[in-house]
């Protein structure tokens, strides 16, 4: 089990139980039971060993979104981010060719956001994940565009994954909120940016959309017919067409569809495109990108999606992961 459990227990944070067989945890979201986590959650090791079967060296670790905690006082929320990002940066420092760290800022305090940002640079993240709204407010909301440039400024990548889904509440069946409004929300947050001029008064900014940019490159055809049709409303604080971005910013590999990876593919290239796993969670491809094998790619294609472009996302160098 974790060494934490109930230090922070502040409204919806998440804390552990003990689980109902060994190497088990329950994760409660106050008293309400959130999912079973198995120890490849928290044990390092078991991770190593789960990746090296499919030939993985190096993983990018940040934490579960449900622990952004957008929705706490602010100091309550970067104390906990403060613990997970010391915990991600010893682990970094142990296994240092093992593992790359993304830390979690309070971005509903946008001072603070910075602040913690910046001393978890200083103690070996190279990048940090944010979620897809703040609290429902869109990322290109004027309050979050310091962060952006604190971001830029240090060189920080970012990575976006969708949580507090709009419409949560009148989708909960059917396990509708990971299947439909995570990857609208992926969509809401690249068209936010986008939109809202962020990517383009920020050229340096390097920001990977998680789950292949969710809906936003399946439905780019919709949203530049929009942009086209209706400037009035769409294109007010930016006048680029939304399309001559693909190829800017990255996105996961994370299709479940090989048609869909090749679409991915045509319109962002290898380059901008990382592996993603989801591991270890239901929606997780458990196999490491094995399919891509399949697909016929060239070598130098394959090394692009599996490594290349995920260290030119984060600015390092692969030979000091080999």
């Amino acid at each position: 089990m974790p060494k934490w459990s109930t230090k922070f227990g502040y409204g919806n944070f998440i804390h552990l139980e003990e689980g109902s067989r060994p190497g088990y945890a329950r994760m409660m979201q106050g008293d309400t039971f959130f999912r079973e986590i198995a120890s490849n959650c928290w044990d390092e090791k078991d991770r190593i060993g789960e990746y090296a079967q499919f030939g993985v060296q190096t993983q990018v670790v940040c934490t579960i979104p449900v622990m952004f905690s957008y929705n706490a006082k602010p100091q309550d929320a970067l104390e906990l981010g403060t613990f997970l990002n010391d915990h991600i940066a010893d682990l970094v420092a142990k296994f240092s060719k093992k593992y790359i760290g993304l830390c979690t800022v309070p971005m509903q305090d946008t001072e603070l956001a910075i602040q913690e940002l910046e001393r978890a640079k200083s103690i070996g993240h190279v990048g940090v994940q944010i979620g897809s709204n703040i609290n429902g407010i869109n990322l290109s909301d004027p309050q979050l565009f310091p962060f952006f440039q604190a971001c830029e400024r240090l060189g920080m990548a970012i990575l976006i994954h969708p949580w507090d889904m709009m419409g949560k509440s009148q989708m909960e069946k059917y396990w509708l909120p990971w299947l439909v409004g995570m990857p609208a929300e992926v969509s809401r947050a690249a068209c936010s940016l986008i939109f809202g001029g962020v990517l383009e008064r920020l050229p340096k900014l390097r920001v990977l959309f998680s789950h292949a940019s969710g809906a936003f490159l399946a439905t780019l055809g919709r949203i530049e017919h929009g942009f086209n049709c209706r400037p009035d409303l769409v294109a007010i604080d930016n006048n680029v067409n939304p399309r001559k971005y693909c190829g800017k910013f990255w996105v996961d590999s994370i299709t479940h569809d090989e048609k869909l990876l090749k679409y991915v593919i045509d319109m962002q290239g290898v380059d901008r495109i990382c592996m993603g796993t989801d591991y270890p969670f239901p929606l997780g491809d458990l196999k490491f990108g094995e399919y891509m094998e399949k697909m016929n790619l060239d070598q130098q294609s394959l090394e692009s999606l599996f490594h290349r472009s995920a260290m030119s996302w984060l600015d390092l160098d692969v030979e000091n992961y080999k």
